[in-house]
């Protein structure tokens, strides 16, 4: 399994490269979610994509980001990468995740906070009525992959860096947020299923 990633590397990604795609996605009528793909031996990054549901309900942001991941000619293994998702992955894409072959997975957002804080409460209630399992409970370290946490990589690191790392975070929190807010006002305008 692989060791975990920086938090710092992390959450940069996600403000650089993710969050400027999924503004665009949210101003074409797209739910929040995004991910990236980044090489475990230096961190950087191999490709970011964002939710198009628009287009299609089943491309969710790592879903998106798998079939643009699927497209490259000259693709990294799998067992070589990183994978970070904005938040916590829904049973459809830890299915995806797990049958393209990563031996892990980084999340940013909870399942909860998908419910609380964004109003999308779908992936707490497919994992309890489709697979019963209460509050996302599943196993985060299985046979196939491990999942971190990275506001609990953020809290584990030392100061100064801890402080710094929190700033940030609130930073994406802040401007996810706002996405979330202007999603949840045009939502009615668009055909997606579980909105």
């Amino acid at each position: 399994m692989a060791a975990p990633a920086a938090a710092s590397r992390l959450l940069e990604v996600m403000e650089r490269d993710v969050l400027p795609m999924t503004e665009r996605g949210v101003a074409a009528g797209n739910k929040v979610f995004g991910a990236a793909l980044l090489r475990k031996s230096d961190m950087s990054l191999v490709l970011a994509g964002t939710n198009s549901e628009t287009d299609n309900p089943l491309l969710h942001g790592e879903i998106s980001t798998l079939n643009q991941f699927y497209e490259m000619a000259d693709r990294p293994p799998t067992r070589d990468l990183v994978f970070l998702s904005t938040h916590e992955p829904c049973p459809l894409c830890l299915s995806a995740i797990t049958w393209a072959g990563f031996d892990n997975f980084y999340y940013f957002f909870t399942y909860e906070d998908s419910r609380d804080a964004f109003g999308i409460p779908h992936d707490l209630l497919i994992l309890k009525e489709v697979f019963g399992v209460e509050d996302g409970g599943y196993r985060r370290t299985n046979a196939f992959w491990t999942a971190y946490s990275i506001r609990d990589l953020v809290d584990a690191e030392p100061e100064p860096l801890r402080t710094q790392l929190l700033e940030q975070d609130q930073r994406i929190r802040d401007v996810y947020a706002g996405l979330s807010q202007t999603y949840q006002e045009s939502k009615g305008d668009n055909d997606i299923p579980f909105n």
